[in-house]
């Protein structure tokens, strides 16, 4: 049975000292959970956003709280399957071919951080960040009066061969070396728990401690509305550039201009150009996520579960089945591909040949960084600017651990050695 997380009534606004504090630049899931803890300790912010808080690849993610994506996008084994998986039409890894000259410095990088020293640094450093995400999480649904959104049944990796499921023997062995809970389930074992899944002679890999948010959008709204009735004053603009002076972080855009004392940059895929005009240059690149949804009362699986040849999950949202994955890497303005598209319909009616056509589609950027860790520290231009973006395909479950970082780095305390891979000098 899901365990949801008791509900609780958002705190009132605590007292303020006069001038603005803090401009959080970007109101997805990072920007908004910074706020909101910004906020909780008494501060005066500002949340700045072009769009409606929420409204991108924190709407349209797979909901789930992967405290067990400690392996890095870049591995040997990518390495090694990286000219298979860029040539094939139907691989879960592609590049946008008109981006492909302006990925290439992006790739040089991603190559290096693909080596074993550097992958097996990489995700030790990912699984540091990912130690308590679940809990964190639920304690943030409850403070946001969102814990109902809250699933505690964990995630599945599904093996569709007896081969399939060999083969990810040493990664799951590797995941356990870093703290990862995760159990091996046979076929009957994964039919008992899924009955709505076909046969996986492969069985499962079950990862018990993942949690799910069955709505990423109305949690999205739940975070909105708790960080409005904090005093977050909620903002549209985009910002364009960043001055420091003797009062100040002088934030600018057009028909925008504010001053405050410290800037959070947590613009996801578009931090990059921020971030240049902070001082800081950062290899971000963009990966094209997507999805499509089928509305339905009961989705046909109880949990995240994601068949690792195909690359995608399947997510049982409110009322509807997600189909969300694959990696398309460049591009902040291209129209989405329309294969990307059929392979996830295709991947979908392999496994439930009676669905219809899909009721409605969508394609969003996230932030990716070549080494797969975020980017979360200060500016070397000038600790008044602190930098919060670059978290791939988990930036909405890191999302508690960042605003707490930001938060310890604002008020002057240390927020431990788990930030250190992350910080902008790395580069």
């Amino acid at each position: 049975m899901a365990r949801n997380t008791p509900t609780a009534k958002p705190a009132a606004p605590p007292h303020r000292p006069q001038g603005l504090e803090v401009a959080v630049v970007g109101a997805g899931v990072i920007g908004l959970t910074i706020a909101l803890q910004l906020a909780d300790e008494g501060r005066r912010v500002v949340l700045i956003d072009p769009a409606l808080p929420g409204s991108g690849a924190s709407f349209g993610n797979a909901g789930t709280i992967a405290d067990y994506a400690t392996a890095p996008v870049g591995t040997p084994d990518v390495l090694r399957a990286l000219p298979r998986l860029l040539t094939d039409p139907h691989s879960p890894l592609a590049i946008h071919r008109p981006s492909l000259v302006s990925l290439v410095p992006w790739l040089a990088r991603f190559l290096h951080q693909s080596m074993p020293a550097r992958a097996a640094a990489n995700a030790a450093a990912l699984a540091a960040l990912l130690s308590d995400a679940g809990d964190r999480w639920t304690a943030l649904a409850a403070r946001v009066g969102a814990g109902a959104l809250m699933q505690d049944r964990g995630c599945l990796y599904l093996y569709a061969t007896e081969v399939e499921a060999k083969a990810a023997t040493p990664g799951l062995a590797a995941r356990r070396m870093l703290g990862v809970e995760v159990d091996r389930i046979d076929a009957a074992a994964l039919a008992a728990l899924e009955p709505g899944l076909p046969p996986m002679p492969g069985g499962a890999a079950f990862f018990r401690r993942a949690r799910f948010i069955n709505d990423p959008g109305a949690m999205m709204a739940a975070l909105t509305h708790a960080a409005r009735l904090a005093g977050v004053e909620v903002m549209r603009g985009r910002v364009t550039h960043l001055e420091r002076t003797a009062v100040g972080v002088v934030v600018k855009g057009p028909g925008l201009l504010r001053t405050a004392r410290s800037v959070v940059i947590a613009a996801g895929a578009r931090s990059r150009a921020l971030a240049r005009i902070a001082g800081d240059r950062v290899p971000l690149d963009t990966e094209r996520g997507y999805h499509l949804e089928w509305d339905m009362a009961v989705p046909p699986v109880t949990r995240p579960a994601c068949p690792v040849a195909r690359g995608f999950y399947l997510c049982p949202m409110a009322g509807r089945l997600r189909v969300a994955g694959t990696v398309e890497l460049g591009g902040l303005e291209a129209a989405a591909s329309p294969h990307r598209l059929r392979r996830l319909q295709m991947g979908a009616r392999a496994l439930f040949p009676d669905l219809g056509e899909p009721d409605r589609s969508w394609m969003g950027l996230r932030p990716s960084m070549p080494d797969s860790l975020p980017v979360i520290g200060p500016s070397r231009g000038g600790a008044q600017v602190i930098h919060a973006f670059g978290h791939g395909h988990i930036g909405l479950t890191l999302a508690p651990r960042t605003a707490a970082f930001v938060a310890d780095l604002i008020a002057g305390r240390d927020p431990g050695a788990a930030i250190t891979p992350c910080l902008p000098t790395r580069f």
